[in-house]
């Protein structure tokens, strides 16, 4: 079984206003398996648009290859079966809802007979049924990103391709998406999305990407990667005198965090320092902490 995305050394470079070269893109290789929910998490510019966009054929990469479910990614039938929807949004303004999603379902081969029903469930799932007959010109950008990832669901697409799909939405917005990719993802549906909200991967994401700078830092699933950081334990103590690493916390009240092999270093500092030993406890790494260490160039932990 072919694998939904396979990426393959891709590369892209642009030029600036200056006319500089620009590595958006730097021998980028990943792998997207059917039936998973992968994230691509970076920082704005970090690549994931630059390459979103050459997976869906809307640019062309300067080096590398791209298949979706084994087909090349540059030819028109690897996209049959796919919703794409992108990070800024433009959609035909003038028309409502039901029209807009009625349009792309036509477009994607729904049968005509029971096709308004269809729509008006997706229009209901995400809570826009209520305009569904109120031009998209008159939305906020919260409810237009609703009307694209209902139309997007309307498709009955095999793989969902989501931009930052969550951005413009209220936290209501944000849960209920998240909950209709789930339910997607445990129907047997593919999703591979970009996002720069770390909560929102941890939520949804089997695996994901860390890209910065045009480079892929790593791929592993949360759990691996919390792994890989390590456990760390919180030290508070009571004493007057300062010690070097420590961290006051109120009067006479201090804490640090070590790694389990350099505990007892660390309490023998405490010691020499007149300290009283309060409280010793497991600290648990984050993701956003092992995100920001891998944007700095360094290893969890460090």
């Amino acid at each position: 079984m072919s694998a939904a995305i396979l990426i393959d050394s891709l590369s892209k470079r642009y030029r600036d206003k200056r006319l500089r070269v620009v590595e958006a893109v730097k021998n980028v290789s990943l792998t997207v398996e059917e039936g998973e929910a992968f994230g691509f998490v970076g920082p704005n510019g970090a690549g994931k648009t630059s390459t979103i966009k050459i997976v869906m054929g809307l640019n062309q990469a300067d080096g590398g290859h791209v298949e979706i479910f084994g087909i090349d990614a540059g030819k028109s039938e690897a996209r049959r079966g796919i919703a794409y929807v992108p990070e800024n949004l433009y959609l035909y303004d003038y028309l409502t809802p039901l029209e807009f999603l009625m349009t792309g379902a036509r477009m994607h081969g729904a049968a005509a007979h029971g096709l308004r029903q269809h729509c008006m469930k997706w229009l209901e799932r995400f809570d826009i049924a209520h305009v569904a007959h109120k031009r998209v010109r008159t939305f906020s950008k919260g409810m237009t990103q609703r009307t694209a990832l209902a139309h997007a669901m309307a498709c009955s697409p095999r793989l969902l391709v989501l931009d930052e799909p969550l951005s413009g939405l209220d936290p209501v917005g944000r849960k209920l998406v998240v909950e209709v990719l789930q339910e997607y993802k445990a129907q047997g549906g593919t999703v591979f999305f970009s996002s720069h909200i770390l909560h929102d991967v941890e939520r949804l994401g089997d695996r994901f990407g860390i890209i910065h700078q045009g480079v892929l830092r790593t791929v592993s699933s949360p759990e691996e990667l919390l792994g890989d950081a390590g456990h760390r334990l919180l030290v508070r103590t009571r004493g007057e005198a300062p010690i070097e690493g420590f961290s006051p916390e109120g009067k006479n009240k201090w804490s640090t965090t070590s790694v389990p092999e350099n505990l007892w270093p660390v309490l023998d500092m405490a010691r020499q320092a007149g300290h009283v030993i309060l409280e010793i406890q497991p600290q648990g790494v984050s993701l956003e902490e092992v995100f920001m260490a891998y944007i700095a160039g360094l290893q969890p932990g460090q």
